[in-house]
Order: C-alpha cells, then sequence, then structure tokens
C-alpha cells in the first residue's frame, strides 16, 4: 500500500552511503537500557551517534489474532491507514511534512504486532517534526472514508490476483490447517475485507493502540534523557486501551496431506506443525539443528537430498518461525508434479532420518560456525539493532539476548538436538499441502531425467 514506506530522502540517502562505506565488523550486543515510561508503555533504548540519525519502532499488540474472525484484514488496514489523515493533516499534507523534515515513516502488521517506524535526522528541529507528526498519526488518525475505500478495493484486487496463484492457495490452506480454530488460522479473504468499515478501524485503534499494549524501542544519536521524551511524546495521548490479553495456546494438529487443483506445472508444497513460541526452552537447539536440516541452504541436507542427489526441486528450505505462541515449523519446495510423490517421499524420509539421529558432529560445527560467525552482519546498522530490540522489547526477552546467542549457540550439542526435534517435531501431526502441479502431465521421471534440478 502506498502509505506503508516513504522514499528515503537525498540527505538520508547520502547518509546511508556513508554508512556503508564506514562500516567494518560489527560487535554483538549493544548495550540496552530499558524502562517504563510514565504512561505504562515499554521502552528499550540503544544509544548510537555513528550517524546523525534516530530509528524508532513502536509496536502495539494489535496484529491479525485481534482481529474478529469474520473482519479478517482489519488490523493491516487499521495500520496502513494511521498516515492517511490525523484531525489536522490529510493525506498529501503528510506526506508533504515527511518530505520537509527529511523523515521517512513506515511500519508492519503481522500475526502478534502493528507497527509504527520513524528514522529521522537527530538534530532537535528535524527530530522534534518528526516526533510530533508521529504523535498525531498514533493518536489521531482520521481514517478517511474515501482512502479506505480505495485501499480496500486496491486490497481486494491483489488478493483476487493472489488466489490464482498455487504459492498463496497453499500457503493459505497450510496455516488454516495448523491453526483450526485459533487466531493465527483466520486468513484474509474479499468478502470478510467488503465488510470492514471505517467504525470498524475506529474501534479497532481504540481497543488496541493504546500505552498499555506498546513498546517503543529507540536507537540512536541522542541521549537517555531525550530518549525518555520522545517515549513519552509518542504514548501519552494514545487511547486508554487495556492490556493484551494471552493468545491461547495452538492445539495439536493430526497428519494429513491435502491437495489443491492448480494447472500449474509446478507443485507447490509445504510441510509442517505449530513449532515454537520466541521464549522457548528449546529455542537454540532448534535454530542450530534447523540450520542441519533445512535452513542453511546448499549446505543443508533436505537440499543435498532433494536437489543435489536427485534434482527433484531448483531450491528446499525448513525453518521455525517463533511467535506469541507456537509459530509454524516449515519445509517448502517446488517440484514437477508428475514427481510431487517421489520428492514427498524423499522429504519425509530425510526429516525422520534428521529426528532420529540428529547431525552429526561436523554438521553440528559447521552449523555453529556459521551462526555465530554471521551473527554480526545481522547488527552493523541501526536499522537492524532496532529490529532486534523491538523484538527484544514486544516479546519480553532478556536485555542480554544478543550477548548470549553466540554463547548459546556454541553450547548446543547433538543430543540437545536430537532431543527437541524428536519431543517437538511429530510425524502423527506434520500437515502436508500440494497445490498445483496438475499441469504437468509428462511421464514419472526416470533416474537420469531427474539428474537436473526442476526449472522453476
Amino acid at each position: 500500500m502506498p502509505h506503508f514506506l516513504r522514499s528515503l530522502t537525498p540527505v538520508l540517502a547520502g547518509f546511508a552511503l556513508l554508512a556503508q562505506a564506514a562500516a567494518g565488523p560489527a560487535l554483538a550486543g549493544p548495550k540496552i537500557e530499558q524502562w517504563t515510561a510514565p504512561t505504562g508503555a515499554r521502552v528499550l533504548y540503544v544509544e548510537s551517534r555513528a550517524l546523525p540519525l534516530i530509528d524508532i519502532q513502536i509496536d502495539f499488540a494489535a496484529g491479525a489474532a485481534y482481529e474478529p474472525a469474520d473482519k479478517a484484514g482489519l488490523a493491516s488496514l487499521t495500520r496502513s491507514l494511521l498516515d492517511a489523515g490525523t484531525s489536522e493533516l490529510d493525506e498529501q499534507q503528510i506526506a508533504d511534512r515527511i518530505a520537509d523534515i527529511g523523515a521517512q515513516i513506515g511500519g508492519s502488521t503481522d500475526n502478534d504486532r502493528s507497527a509504527l517506524s520513524i528514522r529521522t535526522l537527530s538534530s532537535a528541529a528535524e527530530r522534534d517534526a518528526a516526533i510530533e507528526l508521529a504523535v498525531g498519526l498514533l493518536a489521531q488518525p482520521s481514517f478517511p472514508a474515501d482512502i479506505l475505500e480505495r485501499e480496500r478495493t486496491r486490497a481486494i484486487a491483489g488478493l483476487r490476483e493472489a488466489l490464482t496463484k498455487p504459492a498463496t492457495l497453499a500457503a493459505r490452506r497450510f496455516n488454516e490447517l495448523l491453526y483450526a480454530g485459533h487466531p493465527y488460522g483466520t486468513s484474509t479473504t474479499p468478502e470478510s475485507l467488503q465488510t470492514i468499515t471505517r467504525d470498524d478501524l475506529v474501534d479497532f485503534h481504540r481497543q488496541h493502540f493504546g500505552a498499555l499494549r506498546a513498546s517503543i524501542a529507540i536507537v540512536g544519536d541522542l541521549n537517555r534523557a531525550t530518549a525518555e521524551h520522545i517515549a513519552t511524546r509518542l504514548s501519552e495521548n494514545l487511547p486508554p486501551a487495556e492490556p493484551a490479553a494471552a493468545l491461547p495456546t495452538p492445539a495439536a494438529t493430526q497428519a494429513q496431506t491435502l491437495h489443491i487443483a492448480n494447472p500449474s506445472a509446478q507443485a507447490h508444497i509445504l510441510i509442517g506443525q505449530p513449532g515454537m513460541a520466541r521464549e522457548d526452552a528449546d529455542y537454540f537447539p532448534l535454530l542450530v539443528g534447523n540450520y542441519v536440516l533445512g535452513g542453511g541452504g546448499f549446505v543443508s541436507r533436505l537440499t543435498k537430498e532433494v536437489r543435489e542427489k536427485r534434482g527433484f526441486a531448483y531450491s528446499i528450505y525448513s525453518y521455525f518461525a517463533p511467535q506469541q505462541v507456537a509459530g509454524p515449523f516449515q519445509i517448502g519446495l517446488q517440484t514437477r508434479g508428475s514427481q510431487s510423490a517421489e520428492a514427498l517421499a524423499v522429504v519425509r524420509d530425510t526429516l525422520v532420518g534428521f529426528i532420529t539421529e540428529g547431525p552429526t558432529a561436523a554438521e553440528l560445527q559447521a552449523a555453529k560456525d556459521n551462526l555465530i560467525n554471521g551473527f554480526g552482519l545481522r547488527l552493523d546498522s541501526n536499522a537492524k539493532i532496532l529490529d532486534y530490540v523491538a523484538m527484544i522489547g514486544f516479546y519480553r526477552l532478556p536485555l542480554d539476548w544478543l550477548d548470549s546467542y553466540p554463547r548459546q549457540v556454541a553450547a548446543v550439542s547433538v543430543e540437545q538436538v536430537r532431543d527437541a526435534f524428536a519431543r517437538r517435531i511429530r510425524g502423527e501431526q506434520l500437515v502436508t499441502v500440494i497445490a498445483g502441479g496438475d499441469g504437468d502431465h509428462a511421464a514419472p521421471s526416470t533416474p537420469a531425467a531427474a539428474a537436473a534440478p526442476a526449472a522453476q
């Protein structure tokens, strides 16, 4: 949607290029300070003086899991229309002001949270102007009816086009099966978008965009006192929303395989089950183990077995996506429809073998080396640091999470990986969705034909 991200001004672009030129190896674990603002908002702050920039992210417990099931898409529309107008400014005036002060305003919505992000120069005039603009967007959005209709029309058109694609069909059905009856399992439809009114946006904002549901992350060229002032200013005029209620734990899934007809030649295959929460005792064994299984790209077992040895797919992956409660464990690949059964059998055999045996000592060490040695690259800019600090704040993770990451990874053993996967990834719970492949009427692949990866 056009509101989601404003273009970086030439001034900021210049600073970004200077940062890239000057960047060296980044040290893990920036110093994070935490406090509760007088408004009740949680605040995390990192001082970083390398560039005259300030990055801020305000996360609210206002994700898709909190919207009514019959109004799926409400959370995303509410967040995206925050900068469509306020009680004092219309959409064009907001855009002009963003350009005038050299700021960047963006945001996002997922299952758990809705976020507004701000990037501004740290000089007092530009900084204060950006903060005051954000205060209006957060506390006084007008949700103009004509802009809602425009954005709803665009969203419906985009969704209808996406629903013709097997990748979309597979992802939606997979999610619905993993989280049947759970707030994570609701899918946006053209019908649900059509029912959303301006009053729905106003009510959702009033109920969920309050200080007691907010976590504010601030990273950049400012001192603690200024950060405290900014956090209070951003949250003091928010609606008096109640704290978020805990989300329910997803029910265990039952193994099943579902095929969705589609005339594509490629079959899109997803396999998985609910995995782990953001704060999970098995986080590091599952993280390191998954790198060996399918998260390590060309060095992963799934890639070696499915792509390199048999040529069933150009790429294959696995991942855990931690959320407030058990986010998905997912394996995904695309393959020709005529060889989907063979490819699926190899995937399942590889997964069973990994769960039974765990990684070899060499595989484990290679995974740990990659995760630890590459960790600094995840913290080599203020924007990347902000992402982690915002995550730590919203999910209430320990403040030393970044410091402890390399140490926790290094401590993982083969036995811990095997034990965690055996307990958490269960064959009787794995859901499989196959979308498309009906357009591939070729005979089953021969060993010779399978030597090259299938085209995407």
